[in-house]
């Protein structure tokens, strides 16, 4: 792990092959008493891609991360869970400074939201549709409100097997090692108990039955560490719980 801002302990580390994981930590606050992490996932690729901006305001520390592995201006993607701040508020800074990026997103999201805000047209993706960025190959899964947000959807990497799978697994707490392979359904059960953000979607288990179906071994959390080890079994797990 590698600090690219003193300041705000902003960090950088690679948790899979061409796979870096960018986070900022925010310290406890009345909103948040335990702290929390928001976290952005560049892959470095041919076409590089970053999933999820971040807040408007953290753009400095994001691309300053960022510039420590590749050109900033070098962004040929920048992709959006679902439309929300720490999601895209900073799209078109990063628009700004990649010439050739384009906002990525689920079609529903185009639709709706992207089009309108974003300084250039979003490419947006149906269910099941995969994207060559060179080495690494991404494909979208719809998930609409799992947990929220009717354009829903994450982005699943084939060579590493890795889930971006976005506010999924949330965990309180402004410090967090980059990769686990422990328990991060209990906190973030915990982070759903105190402040239920679900949106309880009637195919929930559905949804869940499809992302463990790419038999993902890492999952890249927006908030907290990300993990390592049988994901389709930890999915499982989250399913259980939310069906109680």
């Amino acid at each position: 792990m590698k600090i690219t801002n003193s300041e705000s302990n902003t960090s950088i580390a690679e948790i899979g092959d061409g796979i870096y994981r960018i986070s900022t930590p925010v310290p406890p606050n009345p909103a948040l008493p335990a702290g929390f992490t928001f976290n952005q996932f560049l892959i470095a690729d041919d076409e590089p891609l970053l999933f999820h901006t971040g807040l408007r305001g953290m753009f400095p520390l994001v691309s300053e991360a960022i510039a420590s592995v590749i050109p900033v201006g070098t962004l040929r993607y920048l992709g959006i869970s679902h439309f929300e701040a720490d999601e895209c508020g900073a799209l078109n800074d990063f628009l700004a400074v990649a010439p050739h990026a384009v906002p990525l997103c689920s079609a529903v999201a185009k639709m709706v939201s992207v089009d309108d805000v974003a300084d250039r047209e979003a490419r947006g993706m149906g269910d099941g549709e995969e994207l060559s960025l060179g080495n690494h190959t991404v494909g979208w899964i719809d998930t609409p409100h799992l947990p929220h947000g009717w354009d829903c959807g994450y982005l699943f990497e084939k060579k590493t097997t890795t889930l971006f799978c976005g506010d999924l697994f949330t965990q309180p707490g402004a410090d967090h090692k980059p990769l686990i392979e422990g328990d991060i359904l209990g906190p973030s059960e915990a982070m759903r108990d105190a402040m239920d953000y679900y949106a309880h979607a009637r195919d929930t288990d559905g949804l869940i039955a499809k992302l463990a179906a790419t038999n993902p071994t890492t999952m890249a959390c927006m908030h907290g560490s990300s993990w390592t080890g049988n994901g389709s079994d930890l999915l499982g797990q989250l399913a259980a719980a939310l069906g109680k």
